[in-house]
């Protein structure tokens, strides 16, 4: 399985509880970080990244694996990972609080509704920042109040700017071709979700013909979140359930997210 990280996010989001765990339920589990993200290079020109070169990120990792894996992408990531397989075919796709195919206008107007000062800072300075400016605004985009406080600080802390110009492409600019897809897909969200809330998980459900899965107590960072058992055990078992796809026998061994592997110079990747 590779995982896909959303904007302001990096690997690190997946090393916390996910790679751990599917690594302990015999599946080989990688987390990449996109250029200008986490530890890869490119933080000078993150502002002028788009989606398709996050693709071309995804493209490289995927060509270094050992076999073809499971994309799961959050958020933007989940959006990198539908525009990927385009014309391509994987075992499988999980869309986690995932930006829908057609675009993140709808979210974008609720944002705006519940923090127009920050969009308007956000839209003119070309930056992401000030979407999460500080801990109260960033633990109300990606949390559910059920986090402990003192965790909460912890991520806040790590999140980072996001590519400006991806946003806008995920925003309007750069829609998802749904038509040339077939890789299996499962359709995850949260119902307390402040970023992508419950319809448009359902609208990303319908785009791919399937039922989405709800989880009622979880935000938008459904893998940080206090039950975030209940979303990995979620995606195994749909797992399981792939022609061709079967856990390795043991205990996969990873580096940590601090400690991975670089790529072309650009992606930090923990497996």
């Amino acid at each position: 399985m590779l995982f896909l990280h959303g904007s302001w996010h990096g690997a690190w989001c997946w090393a916390e509880n996910f790679l751990d765990y599917f690594s302990a339920n015999g599946i080989a589990a990688y987390a990449m970080s996109f250029r200008g993200h986490g530890e890869s290079e490119g933080h000078d020109r993150l502002r002028f990244t788009r989606i398709r070169d996050l693709v071309a990120d995804v493209a490289a990792v995927v060509d270094m694996l050992p076999s073809p894996p499971i994309l799961i992408g959050h958020s933007m990531g989940g959006f990198v990972a539908q525009k990927y397989l385009e014309g391509r075919s994987l075992p499988g796709m999980v869309l986690v609080a995932s930006a829908p195919p057609r675009g993140l206008s709808h979210s974008f107007l609720r944002l705006v509704r519940r923090d127009p000062l920050a969009v308007l800072k956000s839209s003119l300075s070309f930056s992401l920042l000030p979407m999460i400016a500080d801990v109260d605004r960033a633990r109300a985009l990606f949390f559910s109040p059920s986090m402990p406080a003192d965790q909460a600080t912890r991520y806040c802390a790590r999140l980072q700017d996001g590519a400006f110009l991806a946003y806008l492409d995920c925003l309007a600019f750069d829609f998802v071709k749904t038509a040339k897809i077939s890789t299996p897909t499962l359709v995850t969200g949260g119902s307390l979700d402040a970023v992508i809330p419950p319809d448009l998980v359902a609208a990303t459900a319908r785009a791919y013909g399937v039922e989405p899965v709800m989880f009622e107590t979880m935000a938008h960072d459904m893998m940080l979140e206090p039950d975030w058992r209940r979303l990995a055990d979620t995606i195994l078992a749909w797992a399981e359930t792939l022609e061709g796809v079967a856990p390795q026998s043991g205990v996969i061994k990873r580096a940590s997210a601090d400690n991975g592997a670089r790529y072309a110079q650009r992606m930090n990747i923990a497996s």
